[in-house]
């Protein structure tokens, strides 16, 4: 976890009451509907403003493996949670070697599947095209892969990911477009655009390449606000919710946890959020049920990019 910078440094210090003395928010985890898991962090290419620092070096999480996958999986109906979706995150997923068994295990259990990738070379090796086209053919519609598009702009979005970046994804995209996967895409709000102005551009880059995206719908195209440590956020309490007329339960860890692999680590571990992977506060235990405790919003991701951006990694 990057240090907390400038005007934070004084707060998101004690779980239990804010710099302030004022007792900090908390989320229950009341309505389960996505489970995780991170694949690893190993990525096939190393973007500038990657949350993770996912890169073709970084190994802090590894590859999680398709049997620990269907333990969790039998641990959700033990646990009766109410999950209708399974999300891979990575690193870049399909540098797992696993990814196409463990994607088989969600979707055989049936739930649906979201999968995030940059559509780079490690979905186009044949194995995993393979692998792909048979899932969807087996279990249609149930299969979402969420593409990785900086910006509708080449220049912009190489600016994050490395010279050529753009025509690669957009190679991979097209290969899902003319296989009749459904596609997503996430996008990033650190080039000063509107909203309006954003979801104007992809409108038209999904309609250039007859990629059948809703660029107006925030679940299809996902614009992520940058998460910059630097910039100062209010500490979240317990009547932020009124003031904000917000319910906790619209927070993304009242419907979400997240299983990784530390390296060296016996077993996964259960996060209570996708955002903080490196942060020993918000793990919650190895198992669902250590993990159905409440969360303390203190980090200042938790205020600027859920609470007070109403984002969400899942649609």
């Amino acid at each position: 976890m990057k240090d907390l910078a400038g005007a934070n440094l004084d707060k998101f210090k004690d779980p239990a009451v804010t710099a302030k003395g004022e007792t900090r928010a908390t989320v229950a985890l009341t309505h389960p509907e996505t489970l995780w898991f991170n694949t690893g962090t190993l990525c096939n290419i190393e973007c500038v403003n990657c949350y993770i620092a996912s890169s073709p070096s970084n190994d802090a999480l590894v590859y999680i493996t398709a049997d620990e996958v269907r333990d969790y999986l039998d641990q959700i109906k033990a646990r009766d949670w109410p999950v209708h979706e399974i999300a891979f995150t990575g690193g870049e997923p399909f540098m797992n070697p696993q990814m196409i068994e463990m994607t088989e295990a969600a979707l055989a259990a049936g739930y649906e599947v979201l999968i995030l990738t940059n559509a780079m070379r490690p979905m186009m090796r044949k194995s995993m095209q393979v692998g792909l086209l048979r899932l969807n053919k087996a279990y249609p519609g149930k299969l979402t892969l969420r593409i990785s598009v900086d910006h509708y702009r080449a220049d912009l979005h190489d600016a994050e990911r490395g010279d050529g970046a753009f025509d690669k994804t957009l190679t991979g995209m097209k290969w899902l477009r003319d296989n009749g996967f459904r596609m997503a895409v996430a996008g990033r709000s650190v080039f000063a655009d509107s909203d309006e102005d954003s979801r104007a551009g992809y409108g038209r880059f999904f309609a250039e390449h007859s990629f059948k995206i809703d660029a107006q719908d925030p679940g299809m195209t996902v614009l992520f606000p940058e998460m910059d440590e630097s910039v100062e956020v209010p500490e979240i309490t317990t009547a932020c919710w009124s003031i904000l007329d917000k319910s906790p339960d619209a927070v993304m860890c009242s419907s979400s946890r997240m299983v990784v692999k530390r390296k060296g680590a016996a077993a996964p571990a259960v996060l209570a959020c996708t955002l903080l992977p490196y942060d020993p506060e918000f793990e919650l235990g190895t198992t669902l049920q250590e993990a159905e405790r409440d969360v303390a919003l203190n980090h200042p991701h938790c205020a600027k990019f859920c609470v007070l951006g109403g984002a969400s990694c899942s649609a």
